[in-house]
């Protein structure tokens, strides 16, 4: 069914293979293999930077929307056919599509799985999706940092051995560390999300069970355990490419409310381009004019009494 998409992903990968061979890496070695697949990782996500933007874009406008959402399911609470037309109104007529939020995480998936499957074959010494015969063995026995690109914390050592691994030991914790790598990076990428979405929405109903995804993000390393190294390599790769695209854009873009320097400024450029609000400074009281009372200036008592002074 999706054949066509590895043989997209086969080529592109074939193709800076070569490139980085034409350049002077050797084609048979770790190097070669290694960065054609983070350059593979770099070229898909450049692409699909312009859907991240407007994933945030996105985010910010529901947001925007949530006490109009809110008031809606409040009034329309037991007619749910009436909720979600008004809804869908309102995502009309504010241009918002709300399928933007999850739309880069979808199309990152079908990309990982061609590279999943291309990998596999090469590690079963299959030659398709544009491999032939001899870039098989080649690929089969590229060691990063003394792994084979095909190898499995599963792979018996003597496919490792087969593979040209000269230490089962090191390739199994190459693994490890990778997978360790792969749930951290996961892990802060949650983080660093779940903390953005709090600032915009404190009282956001879904917080406990995304906080409870963020502390189990890390239990996701033990998928890595079943992969292929040069399936690591590019899931790695694609995490410090989230976390970073991620952390650049939230302080370019702030949210509302939000402010990095201790002025008060927010982080994205100057005050007058700044996305986040600043607290105003509190009025100078005005000083109010002082009233001066006339005292009646004293007379002398027979000016009082009215009786002239005796002689």
């Amino acid at each position: 069914m999706l054949d066509w998409l590895y043989d997209i992903v086969g080529w592109v990968l074939i193709k800076i293979h070569a490139g980085l061979s034409f350049v002077g890496f050797d084609p048979d070695g770790g190097w070669a293999w290694g960065l054609s697949i983070v350059l593979l990782t770099v070229l898909m996500r450049m692409i699909m930077v312009p859907l991240f933007v407007k994933q945030m874009r996105t985010q910010r406008k529901m947001q925007e929307m949530q006490p109009e959402m809110t008031r809606l399911r409040e009034k329309y609470k037991n007619d749910k056919q009436r909720q979600q037309q008004e809804m869908m109104k309102l995502y009309q007529e504010s241009g918002t599509n709300p399928v933007m939020g999850c739309l880069p995480l979808l199309l990152q998936m079908p990309v990982f799985f061609a590279l999943f499957q291309v990998l596999r074959g090469v590690a079963n010494g299959e030659a398709t999706h544009g491999f032939t015969a001899d870039l098989v063995h080649s690929a089969q026995g590229a060691l990063i940092f003394h792994a084979p690109l095909a190898a499995q914390f599963t792979t018996s050592a003597e496919e490792l051995a087969t593979y040209g691994a000269d230490s089962p030991i090191m390739a199994k914790s190459i693994i490890v560390i990778a997978c360790v790598i792969m749930g951290t990076t996961t892990f802060l990428t949650m983080r660093q999300s779940i903390k953005r979405s709090t600032s915009q929405m404190p009282d956001n109903p879904m917080m406990q069970s995304q906080k409870f995804m963020m502390y189990l993000a890390p239990a996701f390393g033990l998928f890595g355990l079943g992969m292929p190294i040069g399936v690591l390599i590019y899931w790695v790769s694609s995490n410090v490419w989230t976390m970073a695209q991620q952390h650049f854009l939230y302080r370019k873009h702030p949210a509302p409310g939000d402010s990095d320097t201790p002025n008060g400024t927010s982080s994205g450029g100057s005050a007058k381009g700044a996305l986040g609000k600043r607290k105003e400074s509190a009025p100078e009281p005005v000083e109010q004019p002082k009233i001066e009372r006339k005292q009646p200036k004293k007379q002398p008592r027979s000016k009082r009494t009215g009786n002239k002074p005796q002689q």
